[in-house]
This record gives structure tokens, C-alpha cells and sequence, in this order.
């Protein structure tokens, strides 16, 4: 889905806890409908980016708008956004139905209403017959779909998710992103997921917004960030990747010591200029007696078999070892 007008502001907004600067200077821009990630590892700063915008935590300077409004007056309670928490804070006294309605009482909703609204996110969360149900007769799939049902039943303009699949076993983690981008898909609102699983992110954001020690690396599309990371750091966290330090010898010409030069796109680089060549493993191909431009010769070190490929070591000249994805396409 494409990001509409602009919903959610980000004006160079930094925060410290004590001596530790956690978010730095950040300014982004997130269109409404958006599917949005922020990715990077723990510490960094994203999670605390989410918890500035639910009003849990406050800038030190900067400014955070949603729908061109300064949130910095609004208390938590006030704004139009809602939190869905990794420990999903489910209340084990209340039945499924009754924690899906528990925002919209205390609001105040009539008893008719609030009754028609948690029918329609028992059916969107598909979580029909589990209606009076606790917590503890539920699987984590189904915990889930009810924080998240809940979350979503006070309509919000923005929906927050720190980390919401991370207690989800592999099988199940992937079955449940691809339920979320589905509902997300279909309400048209605009989802921001905080997470350290890079797959996690690529499979549901549109955009992504890489983190590193507080300062967003890089901001594009899961194209953009594999393919075209504009950082060491970006490169190395998404995706498994093969980085060779080296020199810009020219217009799409690199120097790497050991290997001489080959042909890679060096656009952007000054001529002279040090640089870090990446390499993905699924991009290299492995051939019999094959000489010629970007051809190296070397050997097989090591070899681990991953189902889809087989994740080979090459050990090729200067002592550089570069991992190879065969049987990849």
C-alpha cells in the first residue's frame, strides 16, 4: 500500500536517560496507510522513538506532530494512538471478549456499541469461539490476535507494535505476519512495528528505518535497504553479506589488495577513495575453471547445508574468505 499525505512527524528529536543519549536527532516522516519498521538491535533508540509517540516517554528537544499537531501536550490517554506491547499485558481475570473491550468501557461507550465493536474485531482477528475464554486457555497465536484486536478497537489513527511477534515460535511468527499485513491491508491505517528480525520487517513494512546507536542509518524501501545499504553498518545487520575493504580505482573499477581490481558499481565514490566493497552470498556463483573479469579462483573451506542452499566458505587469494550461497537462484 502507498503512504498517503504525511500522519506522523519526526523533528530532529533526541532523548537522553542519564548520560545515555538513546535517541538522537531523528527526523522522519511516516504518510498515513503506511506499514512502517524500525529496525536495528537492541539499544539502539527505536523503541523509545515508539514509546515518545504514545506519550510514555517525552523529547528532550524536537518535536513529534501527528496530523500536523504537536503531540507534546497530549497526554497519553488523549492521543489518537495505541500500543501493542511484546508482553501483550493481557488481563488474565478478564475473558477474551471483555480485554478487546476494556479500552472502549472505560471510555465510556454504551453497552450496545461496545458490543457490535468487539464482534467486529473478534471476526477481524479471526478469534471466533474463543469469545469467554482467559488468557491462560489460549495459545501465544491466539494472545496475540487478542492484544492486537484490542489495540485496534478504539480505532486509532496510529497503531504502535513493539516487538509483537517475538515470543511466537519460527512457524507461527510467520503465519502471524502475514495475518497482521493482511488486517493492516485491509483497515487502511497506518502501522508502525519496532523489531531486531530483519525478515520480520521486510516481509510486512513498505518502508524501513534502519537504527544505529540512536541515529537512523537509513530510510528506504526492503529493496532499497538489502540492495542498496548506504552504510557498513546497514550492509553487515540486513542480511547475511560479504564486506572487503579496498580502494576506488576509477569509474566502476575497485582495488582490493590480493585480488586486484574488478568491475563494481563505484557511483559516488571518489576516485582514491577507501571503501567497503559488499557482497552478497546469493549473488556469487560458483563455476569449474572459470576465468575471466569478476571470475576468482579459490577453494572450499567449509560448507553448511540450510534446506534452500548451501552456505559455502571460498577461501581466494590474499587470505579473503568469502561466504557463496550455492544452488540460491
Amino acid at each position: 500500500m502507498r503512504e498517503g499525505r504525511p500522519l506522523l512527524e519526526f523533528r530532529n528529536v533526541t532523548k537522553s536517560f542519564g548520560g545515555f543519549l538513546a535517541v538522537d536527532g531523528v527526523s522522519l516522516s511516516i504518510g498515513e496507510g503506511a506499514f512502517f519498521a524500525l529496525l536495528g538491535p537492541s539499544g539502539c533508540g527505536k523503541t523509545t522513538l515508539l514509546r515518545m509517540v504514545a506519550g510514555f516517554d517525552a523529547p528532550d528537544s524536537g518535536a513529534i506532530l501527528l496530523d500536523g499537531a504537536d503531540l507534546g501536550a497530549t497526554p497519553p490517554h488523549r492521543r489518537p494512538v495505541n500500543m501493542m506491547f511484546q508482553s501483550y499485558a493481557l488481563f488474565p481475570h478478564l475473558s477474551v471478549a471483555e480485554n478487546i473491550a476494556f479500552g472502549l468501557k472505560r471510555e465510556g461507550m454504551a453497552a450496545g456499541l461496545r458490543a457490535g465493536r468487539v464482534a467486529d474485531m473478534v471476526r477481524l482477528a479471526r478469534l471466533e469461539g474463543l469469545e469467554t475464554r482467559r488468557p491462560h486457555q489460549l495459545s501465544g497465536g491466539q494472545k496475540q490476535r487478542v492484544a492486537l484486536a484490542r489495540a485496534l478497537a478504539k480505532r486509532p489513527r496510529l497503531l504502535l507494535l513493539d516487538e509483537p511477534m517475538a515470543a511466537l515460535d519460527k512457524k507461527l511468527r510467520e503465519e502471524t505476519q502475514l495475518e497482521l499485513k493482511e488486517i493492516q491491508q485491509r483497515l487502511g491505517l497506518a502501522f508502525i512495528i519496532v523489531t531486531h528480525d530483519q525478515a520480520e520487517a521486510m516481509t510486512l513494512a513498505g518502508r524501513i528505518g534502519v537504527m544505529d546507536r540512536g541515529r537512523l542509518a537509513q530510510v528506504g524501501s526492503p529493496r532499497d535497504i538489502y540492495e542498496r545499504p548506504q552504510t557498513r553498518f546497514v550492509a553487515s545487520f540486513v542480511g547475511d553479506v560479504n564486506l572487503i575493504e579496498g580502494q576506488v580505482a576509477g569509474p566502476a573499477r575497485f582495488f582490493i589488495a590480493g585480488l586486484g581490481e574488478v568491475a563494481v558499481n563505484t557511483e559516488g565514490a571518489a576516485c582514491g577513495a577507501r571503501a567497503t566493497l559488499a557482497l552478497r552470498p546469493e549473488r556469487l556463483r560458483m563455476a569449474a575453471g572459470a576465468v575471466g573479469e569478476n571470475r576468482l579462483a579459490g577453494q572450499v573451506v567449509d560448507s553448511v547445508y540450510l534446506g534452500g542452499a548451501t552456505m559455502l566458505r571460498v577461501c581466494v587469494a590474499g587470505g579473503h574468505v568469502l561466504r557463496v550461497a550455492s544452488g540460491a537462484e
